[in-house]
């Protein structure tokens, strides 16, 4: 058989409807520069689908810093990868200050995060260890889950109490076995906006001996006191062994890193395969990054400008009725019941009619019978914003409430 035959029929629960969704419900092109509002098909949104928390992605600073690093490394600089001839003085700094800005010894960056989250638990997890992990874990740590021979035991998403059945679970087993045990989890899980329990988690270490790896990426520059992340804001980060988070949220950036004892790091910088043979993050990227941190650390106005949207945005959707869950971070999900068409009509009223653009989460990411509308504000949003979409929210529930919307996926092909 043909090794390309098995998928010529059927693409899966979301590529089966490949021929309607592409350019509107998949692979959609917004236009113009990023912002609160943008282009889509030739018309100005609002737009609630973009992690540009601290609203830095145009901030004209950062334009100027990327520009001017740009004019001055070019994208090429530097050529290979940091063990062989990628290693900068700016690379290095870039790592100090991440490391001391949230409070660990050393930092390591990446060229992506989510391939440098594959990869760490790839080096990190061997055949004799046991990693136990939250049941709604990103996909980067299912993936990297995917690629190593430990065993593996998950617990119900932010249950503690679970959480220990599982560590007992896994104590008993690398005494078989005599390896070690990591448990991993997120900060702030990027579809329920729920906080992980991390200084819970972490109470266990009291009981069962173990290691703690944190996916921060929604939790860096918005969660804590100055921004420093989860760690900061549940008062917890000598107990995490083991910090990470992407450059691609609250910095508006490429990249990632990663932050704990320097002897931890120093085995990954040699045994990462994902940064051991591949081209060094570019000077201008990293130059870019170091005025991003930068001003994380010195404009809290941008920060507080985030949380006022926040309380604003989830306070109207919940006066209103809707059900965001527990989120208690940036992340906003709108919970409704429904299927993929109930999902498109959803998303086709509020793009087309009220000029709102966020994104819809169905089956396979989440159970069937369940939608999400997906907002994320940002520091660049403003109350005008913020009052039209609550409008155009109270328009969708009336609409629901007398359930006006076909029971059939939109056409969008004359909207082309």
């Amino acid at each position: 058989m043909d090794i390309f035959a098995k998928f010529e029929n059927k693409l899966g629960p979301i590529g089966d409807y490949a021929e309607k969704a592409p350019g509107y419900f998949a692979f959609p092109k917004l236009e113009g520069e990023i912002s609160n509002r943008m282009k889509f098909r030739g018309k100005e949104c609002i737009v609630w689908s973009l992690n540009n928390y601290l609203g830095l992605a145009n901030h004209p600073e950062i334009r100027k810093a990327d520009a001017e690093a740009a004019a001055k490394y070019g994208l090429a600089a530097p050529m290979g990868a940091r063990m062989m001839s990628g290693n900068t003085d700016r690379h290095e700094q870039l790592e100090k200050e991440l490391a001391a800005f949230v409070g660990k010894e050393d930092a390591m960056l990446f060229n992506y995060g989510y391939q440098g989250m594959v990869s760490a638990i790839d080096s990190l997890c061997g055949r004799h260890d046991v990693v136990v992990y939250d049941a709604e874990s990103h996909a980067c740590i299912l993936d990297g889950l995917r690629l190593i021979p430990s065993h593996r035991y998950v617990y119900k998403h932010n249950n503690v109490d679970d959480c220990e059945k599982q560590l007992q679970r896994a104590t008993e087993m690398v005494k078989k076995t005599g390896g070690g045990i990591m448990v991993i989890t997120e900060g702030v899980f990027g579809m329920s906006g729920n906080q992980g329990k991390i200084k819970e988690i972490a109470a266990l270490k009291g009981t069962y001996e173990f290691r703690l790896f944190v996916d921060d990426a929604h939790g860096f520059g918005t969660m804590g006191k100055t921004g420093a992340g989860i760690g900061e804001e549940q008062e917890c980060m000598n107990e995490i062994d083991i910090y990470f988070s992407t450059f691609a949220k609250s910095m508006a950036s490429i990249g990632g890193f990663l932050a704990a004892d320097k002897k931890i790091l120093t085995f990954l910088r040699y045994n990462m395969r994902s940064q051991v043979f591949a081209k060094s993050l570019p000077l201008a990227i990293v130059a870019g990054n170091l005025k991003r941190l930068e001003m994380l650390r010195t404009k809290p106005e941008l920060r507080e400008k985030l949380w006022h949207n926040v309380r604003r945005l989830q306070n109207g959707l919940r006066e209103r009725g809707f059900n965001l869950g527990t989120s208690n971070t940036p992340v906003t999900p709108v919970f409704m019941s429904g299927g993929l068409f109930d999902a498109t009509q959803l998303i086709h009223d509020m793009r087309e009619n009220y000029n709102i653009f966020c994104s819809v989460v169905v089956y396979p990411v989440i159970p069937k019978g369940h939608i999400i509308l997906r907002l994320i504000p940002t520091a660049a949003h403003t109350d005008a914003d913020i009052d039209e979409t609550l409008v155009a929210f109270s328009a969708l529930q009336e609409k629901l409430s007398k359930k006006s919307y076909p029971q059939e996926m939109p056409n969008i092909g004359q909207l082309v």
